[in-house]
């Protein structure tokens, strides 16, 4: 369940900097690596343009990146945003007292974390991520966030891996926007 904020209807000239490794990680996967992407100073401009463009004029108190890859695309938004950053850590990464959310992979589990009192409730929220691929670990951002009574405005991804149906785990009635559909 999304609400509507429209996404590209293009492939846009910086997606030709996303880099396809195949059988990376292991064989059959086809890996989208992002750092050529991010080491070229254009691309990385004009990606984060349109990263922000659905975003524009929605009233975003923080923007919270996922570890790992979702922190570069989630602390170079949030400026653009007139927003702060709020990092969404793995277990063991965060002093003090920290809020988790466990959520499940493919093979196990695992969790997000955020420090306690980090978030007031009714903060307005954008999630960012890399990659939507089986969605699970964006339920669990936003699962993570609820429990701190913030409101999620919606989320958005550098790409979507479609064939995988992550966007069907996304319940928030708010929009999940994907630049890239592979």
């Amino acid at each position: 369940m999304s609400a509507t904020i429209a996404e590209p209807a293009t492939q846009p000239a910086w997606a030709s900097l996303v880099r396809e490794i195949p059988d990376f990680p292991s064989p059959g996967i086809v890996f989208r690596d992002i750092c050529p992407l991010l080491a070229d100073a254009d691309g990385l401009a004009a990606m984060l343009d349109d990263l922000a463009a659905p975003w524009r004029g929605v009233a975003i108190d923080l923007v919270a990146g996922i570890e790992a890859r979702g922190f570069i695309l989630g602390a170079a938004l949030a400026p653009l945003l007139g927003a702060g950053f709020l990092p969404l850590r793995k277990p063991g990464k965060l002093p003090g007292p920290v809020v988790e959310e466990q959520y499940a992979l493919e093979y196990g589990s695992d969790r997000l974390q955020l420090q306690g009192g980090a978030v007031a409730p009714g903060t307005r929220v954008l999630l960012v991520d890399d990659v939507l691929a089986t969605g699970g670990t964006l339920a669990a951002a936003a699962r993570l966030l609820a429990q701190q009574q913030a409101r999620v405005v919606g989320a958005g991804v550098l790409m979507e891996l479609v064939a995988l149906g992550g966007r069907a785990r996304w319940e928030i009635d708010a929009p999940l926007v994907a630049l890239l559909r592979h």
